[in-house]
């Protein structure tokens, strides 16, 4: 099975295994971390574990190549096709006139801000402790990002990539996400990412900088019924 026919399962079960909550028939992120889970399979017992993963008064995101059926006590709140991307090599680039600086603890709160402004995807308050991250910061300000998230054996997820609205058009998502992306590949990792199929300005952005369409899935919100 290829391991991002069912990427968040393949990530609780490995690199984010540390972070994992549940059991072998259903895993969830750490809602500290993240929003994600996944069933082990079809069965009556994993979608019923699963279910109890759902938090009452919010959403749990699954991430599948097949549509699965919403566990039992729970709906599908809303759902979109998404494209996975992945990049063997990064189109090379002429050095940009900004710098690029890391981002830790300290940025937590700039981070989160950030995210909540731009809806990159799922984040929230410790989302930025899943993978190395950085910035472009203007005047001391943060106004751009971009990150890493899931990980499974030799494949690593660039995500978290969102620009201020009053920054954007001057090449700080491209860069950064080359950034991030090169060292991936320096780790031995391939880089891939998920970008909803709709969104055609993103997909050809990504293409520019050495992705290309590796598969389709649908990212579904469960919510308690």
């Amino acid at each position: 099975m290829r391991l991002l026919d069912r990427p968040v399962w393949n990530a609780l079960t490995s690199g984010w295994a540390a972070l994992a909550e549940g059991d072998a028939r259903a895993w969830r992120l750490n809602r500290d971390y993240g929003v994600f889970g996944a069933a082990g399979d079809r069965s009556s017992e994993s979608l019923a574990a699963l279910a109890a993963l759902v938090p009452p008064d919010g959403e749990l995101w699954t991430v599948e190549k097949e549509l699965w059926p919403a566990p039992p006590g729970t709906r599908v709140d809303r759902s979109a096709a998404c494209v996975q991307m992945v990049a063997e090599a990064i189109t090379p680039a002429p050095q940009l006139p900004f710098e690029v600086v890391p981002l830790g603890e300290d940025d937590a709160a700039e981070m989160f801000a950030l995210a909540m402004l731009t809806e990159p995807g799922p984040y929230v308050a410790h989302t930025n402790r899943l993978g190395a991250f950085i910035g472009v910061r203007q005047e001391g300000r943060l106004v751009a990002m971009a990150g890493e998230r899931m990980r499974m054996p030799g494949l690593a997820e660039v995500s978290g990539v969102c620009t201020h609205p009053d920054f954007r058009g001057r090449g700080y998502a491209g860069a950064l996400m080359r950034a991030v992306a090169e060292r991936m590949l320096a780790r031995g990792e391939t880089p891939f990412l998920h970008a909803y199929a709709s969104n055609a300005g993103a997909i050809a952005l990504y293409e520019s900088l050495g992705f290309r369409v590796d598969g389709e899935v649908t990212a579904s919100v469960l919510v308690r019924a």
